[in-house]
């Protein structure tokens, strides 16, 4: 009889790691193998890929031992496995054996989906492993690892910290843990800043930032530094896009309390409040010039012309000048 998906227990019988972001497939691993090892220290791991995973071969690795040994077994990609492999998974799924735990690792998606939906169907433990692609997902799993750690940080030093690190999640926990171990205390946006100068004030956010406040000379330095250390111009020109739109959602936005603007523009509260500060002086016509400078700059990083920093400084300059359109009005 098929069990229910019921403890987050990683000694359950068989975990089913989904997704693609591989740090998370990677935790999912350790949590299930380090939870064995602490139950015997001697437990065998059998790491396998789809071709060392041939058909019969799950049934030796699961077989009773002589020693009654406790076994992790782990199969990468289960996506990938041979139909004649899927079939001997599928009839283990129903009977696992005692002492072994059997960790899946698939992407989801349409491929292999009759693997997945048998797993789940059997009551693995799942755990959740998507990759993350939106800024706003990097920003939550920033703060889950502070939290993790036992530690505060602010909203705007998570914040830092993306922009200065970017998407690699890897080294986005390696960055925490740094912080962690370092400092005492709540972690703040001054701390993150003295701790990757010349990556955070050289990201293509600070970019943005300087040029929706209007701050032409600074964000024109920022933009040589950020060139310069090798931030890709075509980050430069999402960064400035994501600043526009932002000044242009919230002043069309209806008033409101920033949780519940944060709701509707999809936004954290706490850069509701930032945008805030930054849109003073931006006017309608002040927005729809800068969304057409930005256009133009990312037409021309992408090779509509033959000078790309130029075309940047180009666009910050008539952004900045934008931000302050209204404030001669």
């Amino acid at each position: 009889m098929a069990r229910k998906n019921a403890s987050d227990d990683p000694l359950a019988p068989v975990t089913l790691a989904v997704g693609q972001e591989e740090l998370l497939l990677d935790r999912a691993v350790r949590e299930v193998v380090a939870a064995a090892k602490a139950a015997d220290a001697d437990t065998d791991v059998r790491d396998l890929t789809p071709d060392q995973l041939q058909p019969g071969t799950l049934a030796e690795l699961v077989s009773p031992s002589l020693f009654a040994e406790r076994k992790v077994v782990v199969v990468r990609d289960a996506q990938d496995l041979s139909a004649d492999t899927v079939k001997d998974v599928k009839a283990y799924l129903s009977s696992p054996a005692e002492e072994i735990t059997l960790v899946l690792l698939h992407a989801g998606g349409a491929k292999g989906k009759g693997l997945l939906d048998a797993a789940r169907k059997a009551g693995a433990r799942e755990v959740a492993c998507p990759k993350m692609t939106k800024p706003a997902d990097r920003l939550a799993f920033v703060r889950g690892e502070f939290r993790t750690a036992g530690r505060s940080a602010t909203p705007e030093a998570c914040q830092a910290l993306v922009d200065a690190i970017g998407s690699d999640l890897r080294e986005l926990a390696s960055a925490v843990t740094q912080l962690v171990a370092d400092v005492e205390g709540t972690i703040d946006e001054a701390v993150v800043g003295r701790y990757y100068t010349g990556r955070a004030e050289a990201s293509s956010f600070t970019v943005a930032d300087r040029a929706v406040e209007g701050r032409t000379a600074e964000a024109l330095e920022a933009l040589r530094w950020s060139l310069s250390t090798g931030v890709a111009p075509v980050l430069i020109t999402s960064a400035l896009a994501q600043g526009v739109r932002a000044i242009g959602k919230l002043s069309s936005a209806r008033g409101g309390r920033p949780a519940d603007l944060a709701r509707e523009l999809g936004m954290p509260p706490w850069k509701i409040d930032r945008v805030r500060q930054q849109m003073r002086g931006w006017t309608p016509d002040g927005v729809s010039a800068a969304l057409r400078a930005v256009a133009e700059a990312d037409a021309g990083v992408k090779g509509g012309g033959d000078d790309p920093e130029y075309a940047l400084e180009k666009a910050v300059v008539t952004i900045a000048r934008a931000a302050r359109s209204g404030r001669r009005a």
